[in-house]
């Protein structure tokens, strides 16, 4: 599955511009995820050296991600006329969702088990839109 993830906010607390304090089993939770072959984006309004500051940040305590404010590492508007900041992932990981972030463990059992208190939405059919 591939999954986009916000910094701040929801791996770090909502600090921005500086990084805040990370969120209980934030990291341990994405390297899980990545150990279990999830494709792990992160997905952030930051640029420069606010990026990179948060990347040295992510690195420090082992995670990587497969891609950073993009669809794959080597995507660039010269090879993909298409590009935008608009991800193609299954999954997005924010603290501005509805209902804002649930914690990490929770996040993970949602992940791997979808379990009956966090039923995944039924897609309606074009006749059940009203």
């Amino acid at each position: 599955m591939t999954i986009a993830v916000d910094f701040d906010g929801t791996i770090v607390e909502n600090r921005y511009p500086e990084i805040g304090k990370e969120r209980d089993f934030a990291t341990d939770t994405l390297k899980i995820l990545i150990n279990e072959r999830h494709r792990l984006i992160l997905w952030t309004c930051r640029e420069g050296r606010l990026l990179e500051e948060a990347l040295v940040w992510c690195r420090k305590r082992g995670l990587e991600f497969y891609a950073v404010n993009r669809d794959y590492p080597e995507e660039t508007i010269d090879n993909n006329p298409a590009y935008s900041r608009k991800l193609k992932a299954d999954l997005f990981i924010d603290d501005r969702n509805i209902g804002g972030l649930p914690d990490w463990g929770t996040i993970y059992q949602m992940i791997t088990n979808k379990p009956a208190n966090h039923p995944m939405p039924k897609k309606k059919h074009w006749w059940q839109l009203k």
